[in-house]
């Protein structure tokens, strides 16, 4: 396989089965032999936005993106505080986005989405500020995510992580130049949506990420996702859209250098 980028991964999460968390060093080097040679490691709390941060600084094949995940702001006691030190973060040279953020009602009371909603435009806003991509979690909110990325503007530069919509939603996110990042799911047997999806992705909005730990591609179900099997999405890319290996990596590289890079 040729060179590609997991453009969502949590290595701060990401264990082996023996329930061993492997240094990043390690984690890289296994990358590496896969031809995934650069990773897009994502915060979704304050602790964890800085540990991607100080992991990037150390680490030249590691870039950061900080946020609080909409989960997070829901129940987070002081967030105008925590939006305050992503603000901080999102400053910083190795931080490479604003993510994950957005919306999630499937996790989250409706009674606690109101926070959710401030986090959200918080994080649009600290996007503008800093001229950095934002980094989309929309699960079970579809109308709403869109709808606020309309209403309140969205920043130039917008990637739907583990993008869940269907071949409709798709084509909203092409008209409006939204990239779209494809997770192992395109490999579960019931995802015929999303790769109904993914055929209609523009060649130029196409990203692939693993968002490990979790949506561990076919046939490696069952154990811990990491950036390794990053193959396995990449080859059900390829048989979904019928181009060859090598265009499929040349498209996802280029497209994640222009949103994260330079690399």
């Amino acid at each position: 396989m040729a060179p590609v980028v997991d453009t969502h991964c949590h290595m701060d999460v990401t264990f082996d089965d023996d329930h061993q968390l492997p240094s990043v060093e390690v984690a890289m080097s296994r990358a590496n032999a896969m031809n995934v040679t650069k990773v897009i490691q994502v915060g979704c709390d304050v602790a964890s936005s800085r540990w991607a941060a100080e992991t990037a600084a150390l680490h030249s094949d590691v870039w950061a993106t900080v946020a609080l995940h909409p989960n997070a702001a829901a129940h987070d006691p002081n967030l105008d505080s925590s939006l305050a030190q992503i603000a901080e973060l999102a400053k910083l040279a190795q931080v490479r986005g604003i993510g994950e953020t957005g919306l999630d009602y499937y996790r989250t009371e409706r009674n606690k989405a109101a926070a959710q909603h401030v986090s959200f435009r918080a994080h649009i806003d600290i996007a503008k500020s800093v001229n950095k991509p934002l980094i989309i979690h929309d699960r079970d909110a579809h109308d709403d995510v869109i709808q606020t990325l309309l209403e309140y503007v969205a920043p130039e530069t917008v990637i739907f992580h583990c993008f869940s919509g269907d071949e409709q939603m798709a084509q909203i996110c092409a008209d409006h130049g939204w990239y779209m990042s494809i997770p192992g799911v395109i490999t579960f047997r019931n995802a015929e949506s999303l790769r109904n999806a993914v055929r209609v992705i523009p060649d130029d909005l196409l990203l692939v990420e693993t968002d490990s730990p979790f949506l561990t591609p076919v046939p490696m179900r069952g154990t811990p996702n990491a950036s390794t099997n990053v193959p396995w999405t990449v080859r059900a890319i390829c048989e979904v859209r019928d181009q060859s290996e090598i265009e499929i990596c040349n498209l996802l590289f280029s497209n994640a250098e222009r949103v994260f890079g330079p690399f």
